[in-house]
Parts: C-alpha cells; sequence; structure tokens
C-alpha cells in the first residue's frame, strides 16, 4: 500500500510526465522517488476531462508488474494522453481541464471457480477485472463497476466485451482475473490529491 504522501507524488509523476512529453517531447526520467517506485507493479493512469461533466479522457496501463512502479507511471501516463485509440492525442491545452487518476494494482489471481459460480467470487468496490481467451484480452479497473452501477454479471460481461468477446464468454472457457487497485486522484486539474474510496463513492 503507499501512503497519501506517496500516492500524491505518483500523481504528481504522471502530470509531470505528460506535461514534459507535450511540451518538449521527452520522456522524463523516474528520480529521487521514494523506494517504492523501485518495486515492479501494475499501475493505470486515467485522464478525466472535467468541465460541466467529467468524461473520459484516455485510460491506459500495465496490468501486470513488469516494470518499477515510477517507471510505469510515467509510460502510462505518457501512453494514455497520446497513444488510447479510442481518443486524439491529447493537447497541452487540455491539461488545464483534465484530472489525473493514479490505481496502483496488487497482481490478478485467477478466479477458480464454476463458471456459473465465478459471479459470487467478484466483490463490487474491491475487484477489478481481467478476461482473456486466445490472443483476446480485456481489463476494467473497480471503479469501472461502481461508476457504472454493474453488478457482478454485468461487470464480467463488459470485460468480456472489453476485450471483444461476447458477453457470456465468462461462461464459455474463457479466463477471469481480478486484482484490487489503490486510486488516488486530483479532485481538480493540478490541485489537491486525494486517496479514492470507491466503496463510500468518494
Amino acid at each position: 500500500m503507499l501512503t497519501k504522501s506517496e500516492g500524491e507524488i505518483a500523481v504528481r509523476l504522471a502530470r509531470t510526465a505528460i506535461k514534459e512529453c507535450l511540451t518538449n517531447g521527452k520522456k522524463i526520467k523516474p528520480e529521487n522517488l521514494p523506494d517504492i517506485f523501485k518495486e515492479k507493479r501494475g499501475v493505470f493512469v486515467t485522464l478525466n476531462k472535467k468541465i460541466a461533466s467529467t468524461e473520459l479522457r484516455g485510460c491506459i496501463g500495465r496490468p501486470y508488474p513488469v516494470l518499477p512502479l515510477g517507471e510505469a507511471i510515467i509510460l502510462s501516463a505518457i501512453n494514455a494522453a497520446r497513444e488510447d485509440p479510442r481518443f486524439h492525442p491529447v493537447e497541452l491545452k487540455e491539461l488545464d481541464e483534465i484530472v489525473i487518476e493514479v490505481t496502483v494494482l496488487t497482481v490478478p489471481k485467477p478466479i477458480n471457480a464454476k463458471p456459473g459460480d465465478i459471479p459470487d467470487k467478484v466483490v463490487i468496490g474491491r475487484d477489478g477485472l481481467i478476461i482473456s481467451s486466445g490472443r483476446s484480452s480485456g481489463l476494467l479497473l473497480p471503479q469501472v463497476a461502481v461508476e457504472h452501477g454493474f453488478d457482478c454479471t454485468e461487470f464480467l460481461s463488459q470485460t468480456c466485451m472489453k476485450a471483444g468477446l461476447m458477453p457470456d464468454a465468462w461462461l464459455e472457457g474463457a479466463q477471469v482475473y481480478s486484482f484490487e487497485g489503490q486510486i488516488f486522484e486530483e479532485i481538480e486539474p493540478g490541485k489537491e490529491i486525494k486517496e479514492k474510496d470507491i466503496k463510500c463513492g468518494e
């Protein structure tokens, strides 16, 4: 688990990485960071445009702990701003309208249960999901189910569709993994950062 101050560093690191990339075309280095940022962790960086309402502007990450956390945050932030195929690249002038969210992941673990019992193993507000079959794989972060009001079955189906699979693929032999996430987000663009408790909707 990250402390509040480490979470604040994580979010500021993501913003600095995006700003430097959009301003100078350079990737910053993960320097002078607490030791936890040297540990390999999975992480996702989410960008939300916050004007009249909040809308997704980009979300990319590394689900498995293959990179040190600091490096993973920098790369994921840049990728979310420039390479999310669902959106055109973020422009520098947009940064003042974007709130940044960093989700640090636990290692995904397979849900070992009969297909019909899998929903009983998923806890909304705690678990994120990865579903894969063949070369297809989809991931939804824990906060997605809460934000969209999904129950466990709908969450499974939506993750399947994220993977490009049929909604009931989780019943038909697709592999299902769960993970947890610690979430830190800006309250306003570039301003105060808080830890997000999705169980309480805050």
